[in-house]
């Protein structure tokens, strides 16, 4: 939802001034990278109608558009930032820095690079390359004065350059960090407005101060309020489902969902359609105006966008109800794997709808009678429950790798499979009885299930125990 969000504004401004939307792909963290999700971004956004101009699967005229096949060129780069003494190369292990980190705290002090490898002879440096020591490449921040850039929603802002870290630009597998590989591709590919969320305001001195080194025109800098829970927290998925992939399962429409998030943040004209708050994607694109945009945290209101949904359901025609149902609950993709899952299970047709219910229902939600194990307190149960939402929520979303991480949480905190595995069916399905609990997850979707796993939570945390 907040990638969506951002690209929503982003797509507004560029098609407002018949520019060019840009879909980049920032997969330089290895070790968070999924190879499914790029698939997973390209459909949830065209879902929403936001279609890209240049990109990975269009092509383009700054190509490649996925940040792992630009290596090369951030190594370059790199390489002339250490020529001009812009940059420096830290030896400095992962247990050395800890060891910094936790020094820097105990003394109540910012956590930052304290600037170990910043002055190393060119002796020492070449000793340690010809050793094979591993290096990443630092920015050098200069250690006086101060950086200033303009936020186009809310003016000017300065940082001092005792609170701007010698960031790391380039890692140790040769990979670079989203500092410098956005300051590059923003540049190479000419993109003249950055729009992105607030939290990046605090690393934005130092991008510009790469484009002061590399000797580069800056780019405008937009910085949009980030989406908060109910209670002004930062949205996550531990309070609300994020994935635009839950929303689409569920049957929230696109034009409710792309309607809701041009709600977030203002934009629009307060006297639109005489105040109501339903809008198309064309009508933003004629009507939002950025300096309409609040920089208070809008709030991620599931209430209001449920409400919305049930506009636009009920303003639908009975053949493009039908169709919208075709398309997700009454799919062939979503019912062809239940139908093979239960067949050997019934004897009548019309059973289909006793063993399946739980998939194709919103609420399931048990009474303490079926999902509470006997000896098992409430309040352990409910634990465990957050504990197997945890390590779902890391899960490949494969029969064999559920599996695996639930038996090893069964080892983990001494719950017997059975145990663990009833449980977890009460939750999803109502009931004590279900189809194979492992294919039906997988069929049901990992948005949906941990979004059922997480109302289930919520609501048990509300009730007060029942009393005998």
């Amino acid at each position: 939802m907040g990638t969506a969000y951002i690209g929503l504004i982003n797509y507004l401004y560029a098609r407002q001034r018949n520019g060019q939307f840009v879909l980049r792909i920032e997969d330089t963290d290895r070790t968070r990278f999924v190879p499914t999700s790029e698939q997973m971004i390209f459909d949830s956004l065209r879902w929403l109608g936001l279609n890209w101009d240049e990109g990975p699967d269009v092509g383009g005229p700054y190509g490649p558009y996925r940040q792992s096949e630009r290596t090369a060129i951030y190594q370059e780069h790199a390489g002339q930032l250490l020529a001009s003494g812009h940059a420096y190369r830290c030896f400095c292990t992962a247990e050395k820095l800890e060891a910094d980190r936790k020094q820097q705290i105990a003394a109540k002090l910012p956590p930052r690079y304290p600037g170990t490898c910043r002055s190393l002879s060119a002796e020492a440096i070449e000793a340690y390359l010809a050793a094979g020591l591993p290096f990443v490449i630092r920015m050098r921040v200069p250690q006086e004065g101060s950086t200033s850039f303009t936020d186009e929603l809310r003016g000017g802002i300065t940082f001092d350059h005792h609170n701007v870290d010698d960031q790391v630009l380039l890692k140790s597998d040769g990979y670079p960090t989203y500092h410098l590989a956005n300051v590059v591709d923003d540049h190479l590919m000419r993109i003249t407005d950055v729009i992105r969320a607030e939290e990046w305001i605090s690393s934005t001195p130092k991008h510009v101060l790469l484009y002061q080194f590399f000797g580069w025109e800056l780019p405008r800098f937009w910085h949009m309020p980030l989406l908060r829970n109910q209670d002004k927290s930062k949205i996550s998925k531990r309070k609300n489902p994020v994935s635009l992939i839950y929303y689409r399962e569920a049957g929230y429409l696109p034009q409710a969902v792309i309607n809701f998030l041009g709600l977030m943040g203002g934009g629009m004209p307060a006297d639109f359609n005489n105040g109501t708050e339903k809008f198309t994607l064309d009508e933003m694109i004629a009507s939002f105006r950025h300096e309409n945009i609040r920089t208070g945290g809008p709030v991620f209101d599931l209430t209001k966008l449920k409400w919305l949904n049930g506009e636009y359901i009920r303003a639908l025609s009975p053949d493009a109800f039908y169709a919208a149902l075709r398309s997700t609950l009454l799919s062939d993709a979503y019912l062809q794997p239940i139908a093979a899952l239960i067949q050997t299970r019934v004897e009548l047709l019309s059973q289909f709808g006793d063993l399946t219910g739980f998939l194709l229902n919103d609420n399931t939600h048990p009474p303490e009678s079926v999902f509470l194990p006997k000896n098992r307190s409430r309040e352990e149960t409910l634990a465990f429950v957050a504990e197997q939402l945890a390590v779902l929520e890391t899960a490949d979303w494969q029969p064999a790798s559920i599996e695996s991480v639930l038996k090893q949480l069964s080892t983990d905190k001494q719950w017997s499979v059975k145990e663990n595995f009833m449980l977890l069916r009460a939750i999803l399905t109502g009931s004590t009885m279900s189809p194979p609990l492992v294919e039906s997850m997988v069929i049901f979707g990992k948005a949906r299930t941990l979004d059922r796993m997480r109302r289930f939570l919520e609501t048990e945390k509300k009730r007060p125990p029942a009393k005998a």
